[in-house]
């Protein structure tokens, strides 16, 4: 078993993922055969010509330039964005059709838990699986870069029918020892069997199990998959947006977004969301290990009184927070005298209920609020208000969060900065300018400076890639997916160090010491820093 090999395949699945709804979309109104015919164009040119939304139509393009079948290029000293087809483009637009084949189990799939006992579902679940064992009648080409282009979109197919699966069994239990280390038969996990032998079985075909008879066993290869199948949480959890791109590219992109108060969200699925960042985050909660127990080894008059975890989530940091502390410091020895005050605040409140429930059944005290990331001014006084908690006098930790804050328009709406960023970002359709979106992560941090002077911020973030960059590493990086998602949604990811150069524009402070980066290479896409002022 190659682990390099198969963690490609996890790329390049949810690759497919992001990549179908987009093809698909923008296939319907003819824009890729344009591209090609025009050669190169700015991008506000194909948004008057086909009257799309600007700023996801930017997130489109960019994401299939980050797979190589286009060139894109942000000059953000005028602010203008072109892009131009590549000997790639023709290969795309040659096999485009196959994308539109798992549009329909794309919408379907959302809705996997109930569709999974409809005979409907299955049969187009099977005329899929059979036309990958096909590769979908497609004899590969002699040329080698046609070859290739036909083999990453017959892998794109495949995440699209692979992604909402995976994650559906991760979600209901399929992944628990049980299962894992024993053969079993279809009927111990579902009462419809025979429904779910059809799924078994492809991913039999896949290699993910041995059938003898009408027992299955996981074989390494499905082991290793069925271990990271919270890696497809967050990109599946977006479907119910990225199956709107029709919407979203030319249609009325605000209303897709709108929803009364107290309504659960529409463009994600948020118990999805939450599980699969929960399970996918935890090795980074490890390596912050170092971070947390050098500060609460300190002489106990330096300590901070507790722990303010915003956009809590699961819940899952938490609880490594507690445990590290408990087990690894010396403030651990200590909780009697100096107990740990323990925060858990999150925008969301299915992300609260997760929380408070993980926390009870773990027997972990905290205090779980709602919170905004944006008005840390109104966390401070809830705190002291209800709790007698001053803000300043906790260690202020997040995770994967500051990119996800509502966007407003900075004061300085004319900086004279000019932005290191490649990225493409978006507020309901409207583009953003990367200049404002350095300003405005300036200015964001600056609203938290009071509150994190005496102790510190610690913060694990999401960063993007050069879609150039990305395109050379296909199969490396999630970067594809990660960047897709998050710009249709309005959440704004820069490269990591476009992020240390606002820090310390904002007068943060990094520990260079403790600083981390994952991979500790070029295709960062995840950081670690301890900020302090």
């Amino acid at each position: 078993m190659d682990k390099e090999t198969l963690r490609s395949e996890i790329f390049r699945h949810l690759d497919g993922v992001v990549t179908a709804p987009i093809v698909a979309s923008l296939m319907k109104k003819e824009i890729i055969a344009f591209i090609i015919e025009r050669q190169k164009m700015s991008l506000s040119e194909l948004s008057e010509e086909f009257k799309a939304n600007e700023g996801y139509l930017n997130v489109a393009i960019r994401a299939l330039a980050s797979q190589g079948f286009l060139d894109h290029e942000v000059d953000n000293q005028t602010d203008q964005i072109s892009f131009s087809a590549n000997s790639k483009t023709q290969f795309l637009q040659k096999y485009s059709l196959l994308y539109l084949k798992v549009i329909s189990f794309l919408k379907h799939s959302t809705d996997i838990k109930d569709q999974i006992n409809e005979n409907s579902f299955i049969e187009e679940f099977t005329r899929l699986s059979d036309s990958v064992k096909d590769h979908f009648g497609i004899q590969l080409s002699d040329d080698n870069e046609e070859k290739e282009i036909q083999k990453q979109i017959l892998k794109h197919i495949e995440g699209c029918i692979i992604g909402p699966v995976i994650v559906y069994l991760g979600m209901t239990g399929m992944f628990h020892k049980y299962f894992m280390e024993t053969s079993f038969q279809a009927a111990e996990f579902h009462k419809n069997s025979e429904n779910f032998e059809v799924i078994l079985d492809f991913l039999a075909y896949l290699g993910w199990f041995k059938k003898t008879g009408g027992n299955y066993k996981f074989t390494e290869t499905g082991i290793y998959f069925a271990k990271r199948a919270p890696s497809y949480g967050v990109t599946v959890s977006y479907l119910p947006l990225l199956n709107k791109m029709d919407n979203l590219l030319f249609g009325d992109a605000s209303k897709i977004r709108e929803i009364a108060d107290g309504e659960d969200e529409i463009h994600v699925d948020r118990a999805m969301n939450v599980w699969g960042s929960g399970g996918s985050h935890s090795n980074y909660f490890k390596v912050a290990n170092d971070f947390i127990i050098q500060i609460f080894n300190q002489p106990i008059h330096l300590q901070p009184k507790g722990v303010l975890d915003m956009g809590c989530g699961n819940g899952a940091f938490i609880q490594h927070i507690f445990e590290t502390i408990e087990r690894y410091t010396i403030r651990g020895k200590m909780l009697e005298e100096h107990p740990l005050f323990l925060v858990g605040a999150d925008y969301n409140q299915a992300a609260l209920k997760v929380t408070r429930a993980n926390l009870i059944n773990n027997d972990i005290w905290a205090k779980v609020i709602w919170g905004d990331i944006g008005d840390p001014k109104q966390l401070a006084d809830d705190l002291k208000e209800n709790y007698e908690i001053d803000l300043s006098d906790l260690l202020n930790i997040r995770t994967f969060l500051d990119h996800n804050r509502v966007w407003k328009t900075p004061e300085n709406d004319h900086p004279t900065r000019v932005s290191t960023s490649t990225g493409a970002f978006a507020y309901r359709g409207k583009r953003l300018p990367n200049n404002l979106v350095e300003e405005s992560l300036k200015e964001h941090l600056e609203l938290w400076l009071p509150y994190i002077r005496k102790n510190g911020l610690l913060i694990i973030e999401l960063h993007a890639l050069d879609s150039k960059l990305t395109s050379e590493n296909l199969g490396k990086t999630p970067a594809t997916a990660y960047e897709a998602t998050h710009g249709f949604s309005d959440q704004y990811i820069l490269e990591v160090d476009v992020f240390k150069k606002i820090c310390l524009e904002t007068g943060l402070q990094i520990d260079k010491e403790l600083f981390r980066k994952f991979p500790n290479s070029e295709l960062a896409t995840v950081s670690i820093n301890l900020l302090k002022n």
